[in-house]
């Protein structure tokens, strides 16, 4: 007996009609739930979510029986609003059952207010994307007729039920209640927020109606309300799949000792999220995660990265090509990632996905990638074909900018914290304020404060010497986007200038690349190469948010000083930026085209 669901579904054309209707019908929900007092709103997302899932199963899956709630909302929904959900829920009975029930889930997450959903990190992964994680999963030997697998932070099954349909499809010739029994030994979802909780737990049962009605039972309750930091771990499971949620998190003193191990600085959730699926997976297992692409070279995830490599490296990586429109309301870069417990480092196999919509994803591949040494520096990796044979070059050169005698800090003022000692004429103790639009698009410095907030003065008070910078340095503004035609946008701070005014103040949205002692390459020249094509690309391959951080910046590799001569004699005779660039293309074993 065939256990694959055979419903009639409409042609294309009326596919993309429904999916107009419901975009439109999420609109207006959107619109009632931002009227609603933000105590209730909450409540209120779930009843409605909850009516389309019912009006949905009445439409798609009559035989299917949905447990109660997690959770019980308090409140009704008006009569209008009612059947607004009872519309949706119809409307998405004509979609395929795993687009369907990532629409019908992720209706509670959008009616959340911003901050609440901020604060849950409840931004679901689309079909598209989650099928291409579990294809990287099976790439690395998970095997559906018997792995176990964990989603420790499941949301609304966006993976679970992914799975779930693949385990059916392999056990397709199976009794209906060997299937529900496997399902339910090989399948865990835990998850915080209970209404998504029963709303995920909805998904399989939805996706199991079938299953269910041939057994004469119901579907195994495989999500569990839980606080996964707090779960004793046991590292039984083949796969820990998920899209663990984003955001700086307090944790307890106990906690943090815990998790220390992977640690440096501030807390982010998906990296302790990150540091849980290491203990859960067991040996030889593999994890598969969907995180931002900081994870590869935030500072912050310095000893995060050193776990990884140690306990479990990535095998491979598919950087995705959509900041907009893949989850709602979000902008950080993403990448799909899988990792091998207890295997050697190796080679990381890159791959680039193109992302035409919630369910279409097409995927390029881009090479492979070794890891640094240590692990805890920015893992180089191409975000686009032509960076393959640029990192190759790069992971062969040693130097960085500390071996051209340079270090990087972050401009020290905080302007907000010093309002009352900003003037706009000089005066005694009176310095030049350098603020980021200094550094023109171009590569120079313009001393000028033309935006709002922003005075040309500072004055240094008793105990402020350590504001006041007195040796030229190059200045690299610190927030850039990947959208952008330069992400390194550098201009040298002359010598003249500071000897002029006897020492400037650096606002903090400014990095200066400062001598440690006498440099073995000039400031001008290091100001030349920050701003080159060459190098900008490989920055892209280094950074993975729209700051540009000191640490990083310190590590991209370099020609040695030695190697650097000719480009030192070019930007001597002030040769030009055509010059310039063929002779570092040269360096990096690149063509200048």
């Amino acid at each position: 007996m065939s256990l694959a669901p055979a419903l009639p579904f409409p042609a294309a054309a009326d596919l993309e009609a429904h999916r107009y209707e419901l975009a439109r019908a999420r609109q207006l929900a959107r619109a009632w739930a931002k009227t609603l007092p933000e105590p209730r709103r909450r409540d209120m997302a779930a009843l409605f979510t909850r009516a389309a899932i019912e009006s949905y199963r009445l439409q798609a899956r009559p035989n299917a029986q949905l447990s109660p709630p997690f959770a019980r909302p308090y409140g009704q929904l008006d009569l209008a609003v009612n059947e607004l959900a009872q519309a949706i829920g119809r409307e998405a009975a004509l979609l395929p059952i795993d687009e369907a029930a990532y629409f019908l889930t992720g209706l509670y997450t959008a009616l959340l207010a911003t901050r609440e959903r901020g604060a849950l990190g409840a931004f679901y992964t689309p079909p598209a994307l989650a099928s291409r994680l579990l294809d990287m999963a099976e790439e690395q030997g998970v095997d559906w007729t018997c792995a176990r697998v964990l989603d420790p932070a499941s949301g609304g099954s966006a993976f679970l039920l992914p799975v779930a349909q693949r385990m059916i499809t392999i056990l397709r010739w199976a009794e209906p209640q060997f299937v529900l029994r496997q399902i339910g030994a090989r399948l865990l979802g835990l998850e915080l927020d209970p209404y998504a909780a029963g709303f995920g737990q909805n998904a399989i049962e939805l996706l199991l109606a079938d299953v269910t009605a041939a057994a004469g039972q119901p579907a195994p309750v495989i999500v569990r309300v839980a606080d996964t930091l707090e779960e004793p771990p046991a590292a039984r499971f083949d796969l820990v799949i998920g899209n663990p949620p984003y955001g700086r998190v307090a944790l307890t003193p106990e906690q943090r000792h815990r998790f220390s191990r992977g640690l440096y600085g501030h807390a982010n959730l998906y990296g302790v999220f990150t540091d849980i699926a290491v203990r859960w997976a067991k040996k030889g297992g593999v994890i598969a995660y969907l995180t931002p692409t900081s994870f590869l070279s935030g500072h912050y995830y310095s000893a995060l990265r050193e776990l990884i490599a140690r306990e479990a490296p990535p095998v491979a990586i598919d950087f995705v090509d959509a900041r907009r429109g893949v989850f709602e309301d979000v902008l950080q870069e993403t990448f799909l990632a899988t990792y091998h417990r207890g295997a050697k480092p190796g080679r990381v196999q890159v791959h680039y996905v193109e992302v035409a919509s919630e369910r279409e994803a097409r995927v390029i591949r881009n090479g492979t990638v070794g890891l640094p040494s240590p692990a805890s520096q920015p893992w180089l990796a191409p975000r686009d074909p032509k960076h393959s044979q640029l990192i190759a070059a790069a992971e062969a050169m040693p130097a960085r900018l500390a071996d051209w005698g340079y270090s990087v800090s972050t401009g020290p003022l905080v302007w907000n914290r010093f309002k009352d000692q900003m003037r706009e004429r000089p005066g005694r103790s009176v310095y030049p304020l350098i603020w980021a639009e200094a550094v023109t698009a171009d590569g120079r410095f313009i001393y000028r404060a033309e935006k709002r907030n922003h005075a040309p003065y500072f004055k240094i008070e008793r105990g402020d010497a350590w504001l006041l910078v007195k040796e030229a340095c190059v200045l690299v503004q610190r927030t850039t986007a990947k959208e952008q035609p330069r992400r390194l946008i550098a201009a040298e701070l002359s010598g003249e200038f500071v000897t002029e005014y006897g020492g400037v103040v650096v606002e903090n949205h400014l990095n200066m690349v400062r001598p440690t002692s006498r440099p073995k390459v000039s400031p001008t020249t290091v100001a030349a190469v920050l701003n080159s094509r060459i190098v900008d690309e490989l920055f892209r391959c280094i950074n993975g948010s729209v700051a540009v951080s000191a640490f990083e910046l310190e590590a991209i590799p370099l020609p040695s000083p030695a190697a650097m001569r000719g480009v030192e004699r070019l930007v001597a005779q002030g040769a030009g930026s055509e010059k310039l660039e063929g002779e570092l293309a040269r360096l990096y074993g690149q063509t200048a085209a």
